[in-house]
């Protein structure tokens, strides 16, 4: 079975392909039902990979697929391959299963609207993109999955072109994450020049052979690498481009914060660790970058009113936390969180979309209210993913990952206790947010009229992702929940192990807290409403402030936009034209002076001549 590995990103390139040539002529109906299909089959293939996998796992651990060459010069080659350990496998079953639920979702949330087909390209390519990202063998393969996730990011965050602002949120998305791009790329051709090779672990062993922990060179790559993961992950200060993502349709944000584009950064850097190790301040920046991260979108996440924003405000926040595993070298944590994140995140922004479904596309949570008897399935649904969000103990996925980041984080060296009470922090405010977003929409009186419906293929991604919410989590448990260490011994052949270390009981004790007390507090502010009122009849500067997430785009318009117009019209006329074009006023204006002598009066014709004459003869005598 796992000599077809190559079908499955071959799956939604192909329905991609014939979704984007024949699309519209096949109907809406056969449209959806292909690109769900597609990525079900590799769903499908990728789970019994997966069970092959753990009864008869592969010698080391690795199955290495090679296809063809793709370029053959001196001093470089680079072959397209397929690479699958324990960590890629991971990735694959996460973004075929909750794809193929986000694109049954799909078939119904848009239904009626124009370019239905060209939706369903779009997104088989997108799933087919990352697929190609994770399961690449070859940096510059893995780099061309990673610009066709962009692309396809551009796409569909602009799907609805024809209003500006989308367009613009898309143009912002490519823009922000092309300049870390470059970085990324700037990264691989100093480690192409350097080893000699881009194959993933030809370079990772010829980096640890080759250079000392500490050195400058592996500093720079890693440098390099990691700004293109900030900026694909929406991490400071290159995540400016989330929030405003949210312009395109809800399953799309659903399939970039759970599954693809934003946790590409946390694989790139877990794919390449080894060069990681080498760059021990580098880890560090990672850990102090990932805590203002979480903080700076926690408290952003607090004064939003759109849920659709609030959601990608604890996306950044919550990727905040895996690349704060990172940072102290707690890999299985970081991909612990990623599988929890990417279930109960995709759980939530879905059951925004059916609350948008019922609502007429309502996204203002004080414009909804007691939403809780009209929408059961939404509400318990909602509740669940909140409650993992929120890592409320033991009931949620969310618990058991930010546990382990958390506990990882306090027994790394100092500033490890700092960095852990910047995580209760943001933990707290976590749930203080998203239980904000409970209170206000399923609680209290209902504002807003409740009509359309939805179906079965709206359901089932809802029951299933609930599920999975609760459940997920018990793959790896603290000792004092049974010590199960399914998760990270899946891991181990690849990232090493992970040893649950001891920690003061206050550690599990304020995670257990943070989150419990965050509940109580939105339940005391929240729950009828009154406190929100009063803070939003006159918003005062500071939250002003921070609901525009911090002021970092006004900084950038400042310091980045504003002198780049300002060049843009000083050179809007190209000065090599100018230099042209003086040269023609020359010639003309020479001309117009020549043509005023041509006037039919002999008498200033012969003075003309006098004066040519006198010239003359003062040259010749003087010369």
């Amino acid at each position: 079975m796992i000599t077809y590995l190559w079908l499955i990103p071959a799956f939604p390139l192909a329905s991609s392909v014939i979704l984007g040539v024949l699309g519209p002529s096949m109907g809406p109906r056969l449209s959806g039902a292909l690109g769900t299909a597609s990525v079900g089959l590799s769903a499908v293939l990728a789970i019994s990979i997966g069970l092959q996998w753990i009864g008869h796992p592969p010698v080391n651990s690795i199955y290495d697929q090679p296809l063809w060459g793709w370029i053959s010069l001196p001093g470089i080659s680079v072959n397209i391959g397929l690479y699958l350990d324990p960590v890629s496998l991971l990735m694959v079953l996460v973004i075929t299963a909750i794809g193929c639920l986000i694109h049954l979702f799909s078939t119904e949330y848009m239904e009626g609207e124009a370019g239905y087909s060209r939706y369903f390209a779009y997104l088989n390519l997108f799933v087919a993109a990352m697929l190609l990202l994770v399961l690449a063998d070859d940096l510059a393969i893995l780099f061309v999955g990673w610009e066709g996730v962009g692309v396809c990011s551009y796409l569909l965050v602009g799907f609805w072109f024809s209003e500006p602002a989308n367009g613009y949120a898309a143009r912002k998305s490519f823009v922000v994450t092309r300049i870390a791009d470059i970085a990324m790329l700037t990264g691989l051709l100093l480690l192409s020049t350097q080893l000699g090779t881009l194959n993933i672990q030809k370079m990772l062993a010829g980096a640890v052979s080759t250079w000392a922990p500490g050195s400058l060179t592996p500093a720079l790559a890693a440098s390099l690498l990691l700004i293109g993961g900030l900026g694909k992950s929406a991490q400071v200060p290159l995540q400016t481009w989330l929030p405003d993502a949210m312009a395109g349709p809800t399953p799309v944000s659903a399939l970039i914060h759970a599954a693809t584009m934003v946790t590409a950064g946390v694989y790139l850097v877990v794919r390449t660790h080894a060069l990681f190790l080498l760059a021990p301040y580098v880890l560090d920046a990672i850990a102090v970058g990932a805590v203002i991260t979480l903080l700076v979108a926690a408290f952003a996440g607090l004064v939003q009113s759109d849920i659709k924003r609030v959601l990608a405000y604890s996306t950044m926040s919550q990727i905040g936390y895996m690349f704060l595993a990172l940072g102290v070298g707690a890999w299985p944590a970081a991909m612990f969180h990623f599988m929890t994140h990417a279930v109960f995140k995709a759980l939530l922004f879905l059951t925004a979309g059916a609350i948008a479904m019922r609502l007429d596309h309502e996204q203002n949570i004080f414009a909804m209210g007691g939403l809780r008897a009209k929408l059961p399935l939404t509400f318990w649904a909602f509740l669940i993913g909140s409650a993992s969000l929120a890592a409320l103990p033991v009931i949620s996925a969310g618990f058991f990952s930010k546990e382990m980041i958390l506990g990882a984080v306090a027994a790394a060296p100092m500033p490890g206790l700092i960095l852990w009470a910047c995580g209760i922090l943001g933990a707290l405010l976590t749930a203080i947010y998203i239980f904000r977003v409970v209170f206000t929409v399923f609680l209290g009186p209902i504002k807003t009229d409740i009509s359309g419906t939805y179906g079965i293929r709206v359901a089932i991604p809802l029951i299933i992702l609930s599920g999975g919410a609760l459940m997920v989590g018990w793959l790896e448990t603290p000792d004092g929940l049974g010590g199960q260490t399914t998760f990270s011994r899946f891991l181990t052949p690849t990232i090493g192990a992970f040893h649950h270390l001891p920690v003061s009981f206050i550690i599990p004790l304020a995670g257990i807290a943070a989150p419990l007390l965050g509940v109580g507090i939105a339940y005391a502010l929240y729950r009828n409403g009154t406190w929100e009122r009063a803070a939003n009849a006159t918003p005062g500067k500071l939250v002003i402030f921070i609901k525009s997430g911090c002021g970092f785009d006004l900084l950038y318009d400042a310091m980045l936009v504003a002198p780049y117009m300002g060049l843009v019209r000083l050179l809007r006329h190209d000065p090599v034209d100018s230099m042209f074009t003086g040269l023609q006023n020359i010639a003309l204006a020479a001309h117009r002076r020549l043509r005023a002598m041509q006037v039919g009066q002999i008498r200033r014709y012969a003075s003309w001549m006098m004066a040519g004459s006198v010239a003359t003869i003062a040259i010749l005598l003087f010369a």
